[in-house]
């Protein structure tokens, strides 16, 4: 088992709020390491040629582009270290906190979110514990989830078919298989934002708590 939070190594904010994720990490037994993130100023558009994965499904009013593709492949990075190393990965987006302790041996079928909605409405699962998922029919936030290698290996085929904004992309209709975690024993705690625009952040729970404080970088 390996986790891994996405760091933005050359953005000081995203590096501390890393740091932090690690340290609740640790107040509940679980090692996280660190994983350099994808960003627009790395070679974007020849990594996303390379891998086969098309533009086209990130064009939204929610996010700036450029940082949404980014994203996508910081965690198609991961898949790929997931089916490299023949093991689970827990992925972790850097404003990612822990608040509660995350099994390490649960039986699911391949990919389960463990993130709090941080976005939106949502529906309570009906039982603690693995639920299908159920808060919505895509994952509520990609801040916090853990794969299977062979499901690794299946997100990075449909990726090549039809790519889209993390969450969006792990979506029901797609992944039938997909779980979650209740209660969530992760939430997204932010204060800014290197992905959306100011629709998106309109969106979020943190936004609506901080309003203006809410900054998007």
């Amino acid at each position: 088992m390996k986790n891994y939070v996405i760091t933005i190594k050359d953005n000081p904010r995203s590096v501390k709020v890393a740091q932090r994720c690690i340290d609740s990490g640790m107040d509940h037994g679980i090692h996280i390491e660190t994983f350099d993130a994808i960003t627009p100023k790395s070679n974007l558009t020849k990594l996303m040629v390379s891998e086969g994965i098309n533009p086209t499904g990130f064009e939204e009013v929610w996010s700036r582009q450029p940082n949404c593709m980014a994203a996508f492949m910081s965690h198609y990075s991961l898949w790929k270290k997931s089916v490299e190393l023949n093991e689970e990965v827990t992925i972790f987006e850097h404003d990612a906190w822990i608040t509660g302790p995350i099994p390490e041996n649960i039986f699911y079928r391949g990919c389960i979110s463990f993130g709090q909605p941080s976005y939106g409405k949502w529906n309570d699962p009906i039982k603690f514990g693995v639920n299908t998922l159920t808060s919505k029919r895509y994952f509520p936030g990609a801040h916090a989830y853990r794969v299977k290698p062979h499901i690794a290996q299946l997100l990075i085929d449909e990726a090549k078919i039809y790519a889209q904004p993390t969450d969006v992309f792990l979506n029901l209709e797609r992944f039938p298989f997909l779980e979650e975690y209740y209660p969530w024993p992760v939430m997204a705690r932010d204060s800014f934002t290197t992905i959306q625009n100011e629709n998106g952040i309109r969106a979020k729970h943190s936004y609506v708590n901080i309003g203006d404080k809410y900054e998007i970088l």
